[in-house]
């Protein structure tokens, strides 16, 4: 039996223990150095559905005409409730879109009597309950009303968000419309669900 020499022995355990230690220090420079290779967080989700619902009512305005006497100083989007995000991506549409060459401008209200004379009143569907007074207040005014409730286009409404199909949809009911003096053109006629 061959003997290994006291020297070479030690050189070779010592090799080991490099290795190890070396392996080791490697594995957590790696653990370290991992999240600067994942994606940086990019802040707060995106509400997608809010997304979609900005871009809607933002063409609503493109499709209906408002009266002479809606046509001067800022055109107005009035969220009658608690809906943040929509608030959010309405008003960075604001700061780099118009409308008919006007600036426009949300506000959040928390009741009825606080919509003014706003052009197009947002009600989400967890303030039902202000419907009926937000339909009283604009009585024989030129203010659309914007909800996403089923059913709410038949009891006042003038648009009413719907998904059928799986994708965001809207109904109109053109008798509210006239009743409020808005005209809506036949391209938003022809794209929406229409209801008496």
């Amino acid at each position: 039996m061959r003997l290994i020499p006291k020297v070479y022995y030690f050189s070779i355990l010592t090799k080991e223990k490099f290795v190890k230690k070396f392996l080791i220090v490697l594995i957590l420079l790696f653990m370290i150095a991992l999240p600067a290779f994942t994606p940086a967080d990019q802040g707060p989700k995106v509400n997608t559905n809010a997304k979609i619902k900005a871009v809607f009512i933002y063409n609503f305005t493109k499709y209906i005409e408002w009266p002479a006497d809606y046509q001067a100083g800022d055109f107005t989007i009035a969220i009658l409730g608690d809906n943040a995000s929509l608030y959010k991506e309405l008003s960075n549409m604001s700061k780099v879109k118009k409308v008919a060459n006007r600036p426009f401008t949300i506000k959040l209200i928390n009741d009825a009597s606080q919509i003014g004379k706003s052009h197009i009143v947002y009600i989400p569907r967890n303030n039902n309950a202000v419907v009926g007074k937000a339909l009283a207040t604009v009585k024989g005014k030129s203010t659309l009303i914007v909800t996403e409730s089923p059913g709410y286009a038949q009891r006042g409404a003038t648009i009413n968000f719907t998904i059928t199909g799986g994708q965001q949809k809207f109904e109109l009911n053109k008798s509210t419309a006239q009743q409020h003096n808005l005209k809506v053109s036949s391209t938003l006629e022809n794209k929406a669900v229409l209801v008496n």
